[in-house]
């Protein structure tokens, strides 16, 4: 995101109506609002200070403040601290279907990019044994990643799996998703369990996704399966909320 702050087109509020029945902060948060989704303030943007703005356009400074914060409430702008306001990357929605953040990202005319920050060999844990249908002490690959969107970071990635995939390298995890670099060794994933929830960020994920300590993120836990019903990966990953929601398609029967 920028560090360089965006001035508001001073046309936008030309003709605010300063003595009419519409509350003058619902006006300034509707033509932010506009602006935008239209891109003529564009994503990433650092937007000026509250007292600025205020004098500006002659508005009190509660009044800004309620505008911006209609906007904050809709997931428009988002408050940083050390940073100010800015205008939200845009969110990445995802349909939940057995495919990969990285494809998911590709799809949507996102730029995924990977930070490989743990690629171990260890003995697997009772509750990663169960997942994988293992013994507890089996050998495992665990691969911890950060996943971003158009340089803004958006997951932090945590899986691991049986230990004969080991050939998948941390190297070929930076320019390609998990589920690409199986499917070229001939890996088909046929079906997954998944399991969406939230809570809030711990250890380095604040650090991770760029949000405030304590936090809420969106979580997922993922099992997939090959066409013989293996269980070959198995994983806990966390999302900013701000950028990341998942859609899904309800049929009555």
């Amino acid at each position: 995101m920028s560090n360089v702050e965006t001035v508001w087109p001073d046309e936008l509020f030309a003709d605010l109506d300063r003595s009419g029945p519409i509350p003058l902060y619902f006006q300034i948060s509707s033509r932010l609002e506009e602006a935008i989704r239209s891109g003529s303030i564009p994503a990433g943007s650092r937007l000026e200070n509250e007292i600025a703005i205020g004098h500006r356009l002659s508005l009190s400074r509660p009044t800004v403040r309620r505008a911006i914060q209609e906007l904050v409430d809709r997931g428009l702008l988002v408050r940083r601290r050390g940073i100010g306001t800015q205008v939200v990357q845009g969110q990445v929605t995802r349909p939940v279907e057995l495919t990969s953040l990285y494809e998911d990202l590709r799809t949507t005319n996102h730029e995924p990019g990977t930070n490989v920050l743990t690629y171990e060999i260890i003995p697997a844990d009772e509750v990663v044994a169960e997942h994988l249908a293992i013994a507890p002490g089996d050998e495992v690959v665990h691969v911890r990643r950060q996943r971003l969107s158009d340089g803004t970071p958006v997951a932090v990635l945590e899986n691991y799996l049986p230990v004969e995939f080991a050939y998948i390298t941390a190297a070929q995890l930076e320019t390609r998703g998990l589920y690409q670099a199986l499917r070229a060794r001939g890996v088909t994933i046929q079906i997954a369990k998944q399991k969406i929830g939230a809570r809030r960020e711990q250890h380095d994920e604040h650090d991770l996704l760029d949000i405030a300590k304590g936090s809420p993120v969106l979580t997922m836990e993922r099992i997939a399966y090959d066409n013989s019903g293996r269980a070959i990966e198995y994983g806990q990953h966390c999302y900013r909320p701000d950028m990341y929601s998942f859609e899904t398609t309800l049929v009555a029967k």
